[in-house]
């Protein structure tokens, strides 16, 4: 059975250190991850949460950063093309050869997040071994492992996955908000009643197989040794 860790890295091990100095507010998450090719790595992120004018700026002049250009600017989110390093791509292309899968990639001003896909517990120990003796520091802060087939989108269907990606980016959770739901809910292009059904399905199902799931194995295994 697979299994997925979640790994935290520092922001100076992989990329946009500076960035994240200049804006801290800031929150980025890929969108795309493209690793078969080396040209064309991590291509789209989304950000939120700050200052844009600092955030751009700091694109620009970002060691980590190749090039940069906005595609899509909404009021409380954007999305980059950027164009990395050779340094990033290079980690990139150790992770995959570490036989690890990307499933997702976001970072903030405390450092970099991961989730990848390992067939076995060995591979884990032998990918942190190996960025260990490199001197790259990546924290293992969970591991899972699928229960169904649908526990590596934690339940969630595509259409209630993008919703809350969307909602999230868009600043729907903020306090206070920073979009309405009749505005969400016309980007996305359902009536607000669909779209609050949506999310509520969704968050849902996010916390069962996110949160709840770990309390129901450890109920069961104190079931087992009564």
């Amino acid at each position: 059975m697979s299994i997925v860790a979640h790994f935290s890295v520092p922001l100076d091990a992989v990329a946009l250190g500076e960035t994240f100095g200049a804006a801290p507010e800031m929150r980025v998450e890929v969108e795309r991850l493209a690793t078969h090719s080396r040209e064309w790595v991590m291509p789209f992120v989304w950000a939120s949460g700050g200052d844009f004018e600092a955030f751009e700026a700091a694109l620009a002049d970002d060691p980590s950063v190749a090039e940069r250009s906005v595609v899509d600017a909404f009021d409380a989110t954007r999305l980059y093309e950027i164009e990395w390093v050779e340094s990033v791509a290079d980690l990139v292309d150790e992770i995959v050869d570490q036989h690890g899968t990307i499933l997702e990639a976001s970072a903030a001003a405390d450092g970099w997040f991961f989730r990848v896909r390992f067939t076995d517990q060995s591979q884990v120990e032998a990918f942190s071994d190996h960025f260990n003796d490199r001197g790259v520091s990546f924290e293992v802060q969970q591991l899972t492992r699928p229960t169904d087939p649908r526990q590596a989108t934690f339940g969630l269907t595509e259409n209630q996955r993008e919703t809350l990606v969307l909602a999230q980016q868009s600043g729907y959770f903020e306090v206070p908000r920073a979009v309405s739901l009749s505005d969400l809910a016309e980007r996305v292009g359902v009536s607000a009643n669909s779209l609050s059904e949506r999310l509520r399905r969704g968050t849902d199902e996010l916390v069962r197989n996110a949160l709840v799931v770990e309390d129901r194995h450890e109920a069961d295994d104190g079931a087992d040794d009564e």
